[in-house]
């Protein structure tokens, strides 16, 4: 079945509305006017949530580790009236100063923000960034990874708080968390912890009439229902995850003068799965693993071409080098490169020995000869030199811990391995780690034949725009749809537009 092609043309100009009293090529029951409205990308989501960041669009880009997140991406995404975060989970604090003073130079007064990653291995280098970002006033962060809240995040959000002259409180320091449990969603919009607030008191940054204040306000204000996703991820279903995120927030809100909002992320990949999400009541929408495959990104040619390769079924779960003791995985490609079978290797021997020595011979040489590639003893020294910089309490507990300074070992390949991809070195090709979930599969699927299908024409804004207004298509066919008529399939064809026609349509 298909319908008049100029009322299918009309559907597909977002910005004009339709009003019809008689669709002769549609069948409808019963007979009447029609009304479909223009749906805007600039009114899709929550109109506080853009008007609080000073956005255009509720579209945000994930803060994608080891700076893949890059500098140049969240440019781009500030200029477009867009929201990006910058990658900092992984990078020392030098670099991550140094990204922060070319946004501030770059985009002063554009929207954009930094990541703070929850780090039980490495608590110094969460408190380092998280005075960082206190100290050079980044204003935004986007909260990741978080099994609970600890001391600088709490540090981070209720520095500077102070009551208005109508009596609400005035928080500078603003969060949007990535979450995926509901435990965890709900101390994020719940006040900080008293026993936090108390030991911020103790060590003279709050002040007791701050620490009142402390009560009044959520952690974040917008928690991101992270579903499907690449790197850190509990493979939550987004249709079941945000729904009860969007309960969680109806119970807590009254508690607070200030609204809740929840933002869905994990499978955004598709002008279906982006209008899915908003008609689910999601505020904002946040998309990952298809960035990493954008040209801005701080990834390699090589990763952007096995990214544009994937398919949905190409992904797999890997241990996670940050977590890798506490057995946390992580999402990561399967499809060209060994890594998540080989750092599951490492983890199996991580839990089958005490230390180094104890593993026989013949796999120790196997280790040397398949994945390090070098002798252990060099392994350690490197490993060494680089915790003798980054941390070295690590290396203390190693010296009288065989079990720990295994699994630092083992983490110099896990960690290893993620630089090798975004440096593009190929000889460790089929050592890459690359975080991606299955929305890199769909999103090459739905860009197949088109402009977009090859990867040197994937730009961050042009993906997020394509996003967007193929969003608005499909939900104006809701709309006929829920008026009672039968949409021509051909209708919800919905591809790529050109950067021409982009332009046309964002202005």
């Amino acid at each position: 079945m298909t319908g008049d092609p100029s009322l299918a043309a009309d559907l597909h100009n977002i910005r004009l509305p339709l009003r019809l009293r008689a669709v002769p090529t549609l069948q409808r029951d019963p007979a009447g006017p029609i009304f479909v409205p223009a749906v805007l990308p600039e009114n899709l989501g929550d109109a506080s949530f853009r008007t609080d960041l000073g956005l255009r669009y509720a579209y945000l880009a994930g803060a994608m580790a080891n700076g893949i997140a890059s500098v140049e991406m969240v440019e781009s995404m500030a200029r477009a009236g867009m929201l990006g975060f910058f990658g900092a989970a992984g990078l020392p604090t030098a670099q991550v100063a140094a990204a922060i003073d070319r946004l501030q130079a770059a985009v002063p007064d554009l929207p954009h923000g930094f990541n703070l990653i929850h780090s039980p291995a490495e608590p110094r280098l969460e408190a380092e960034v998280a005075d960082l970002y206190l100290h050079r006033r980044v204003r935004l962060v986007e909260a990741s990874a978080y099994l609970d809240l600890t001391l600088p995040i709490v540090k981070y959000r209720t520095a500077g708080l102070r009551q208005g002259p109508d009596g609400r409180v005035i928080a500078p320091n603003r969060l949007i968390a990535k979450v995926s449990r509901i435990e965890v969603a709900t101390r994020f919009f719940s006040p900080p912890p008293e026993r936090l607030v108390a030991e911020l008191v103790r060590q003279g940054h709050l002040s007791a009439e701050q620490a009142e204040l402390a009560r009044r306000i959520p952690m974040a204000q917008d928690v991101t229902a992270e579903a499907d996703s690449g790197g850190h991820t509990d493979n939550r279903p987004a249709i079941t995850l945000v729904p009860t995120l969007l309960a969680l927030r109806d119970r807590l809100s009254a508690h607070f003068d200030v609204p809740l909002r929840v933002g869905a992320a994990g499978g955004i990949a598709t002008p279906a799965g982006l209008a899915a999400a908003l008609q689910l009541g999601a505020a904002y929408v946040l998309t990952g693993s298809i960035n990493q495959a954008c040209r801005e990104s701080g990834s390699s040619d090589l990763v952007r071409e096995m990214l544009a390769a994937a398919e949905q079924a190409d992904v797999i779960m890997a241990p996670a080098a940050d977590m890798f003791e506490m057995g946390v995985k992580l999402q990561v490609l399967k499809r060209g490169t060994l890594f998540a079978m080989r750092a599951q290797k490492l983890y199996d021997l991580y839990r089958s020995y005490n230390k180094l020595e104890d593993i026989p011979a013949a796999e120790r040489a196997n280790l040397e000869k398949t994945i390090f590639r070098l002798p252990l003893e060099t392994v350690w020294q490197q490993t060494h030199d680089f915790w003798q910089q980054r941390d070295p309490a690590q290396l203390e507990r190693a010296a009288h811990d065989g079990k720990h300074r295994m699994a630092l070992v083992f983490r110099w390949y896990l960690g290893l391995s993620s630089r090798w991809a975004n440096a593009g070195d190929p000889d460790r090709k089929i050592d890459y780690q690359i975080w991606c979930g299955p929305a890199m599969g769909a999103f090459n699927e739905w860009t197949r034949g088109s402009d977009l299908q090859d990867w040197r024409n994937r730009r961050i804004v042009t993906v997020a725009r394509n996003l967007l207004a193929g969003a608005c298509v499909l939900i104006r066919l809701h709309l006929l749809r829920s008026q009672g008529v039968a949409i021509p399939s051909d209708w919800a064809i919905v591809r790529p537009r050109t950067e021409a026609e982009l332009a046309a349509l964002f202005g």
